[in-house]
C-alpha cells in the first residue's frame, strides 16, 4: 500500500474503476451470451431484439474505454452478421 497520499487516492481511483470496468466486462458477457443462446434456439424475432439490446451495451463499453472502440465493432458485427445467418434459414 502505498504511503504519499497521492499514491493512496491514486489506489482508490484505481479500485473504483476496476470495480466498474468489471461490472461492465460482465454485463457485455451476458448481454453477447443471451443473444448467442437464442441463435442456437433458433428464435430469430427474440434474438433480433437481443441483438439491438447488446450492441448498444457493446458499443456504450467501446465509447466509455472498457473494450478498444475496434474490438467493440468487431464484436457487433460478428452477432449481426450470425443472427441475419440464423434468421435466413
Amino acid at each position: 500500500m502505498a504511503r504519499i497520499k497521492s499514491g493512496i487516492k491514486r489506489h482508490k481511483q484505481s479500485l473504483k474503476a476496476r470495480a466498474r470496468n468489471r461490472h461492465v466486462r460482465s454485463t457485455v458477457k451476458t448481454a453477447v451470451k443471451d443473444v448467442r443462446t437464442d441463435i442456437a434456439e433458433g428464435t430469430g424475432e427474440k434474438s433480433a431484439e437481443q441483438l439491438r439490446k447488446a450492441t448498444s451495451v457493446l458499443e456504450r463499453a467501446g465509447a466509455k474505454g472498457v473494450l478498444h472502440k475496434k474490438t467493440a465493432s468487431r464484436k457487433v458485427s460478428r452477432l449481426a452478421k450470425a443472427v441475419h445467418k440464423a434468421t435466413k434459414k
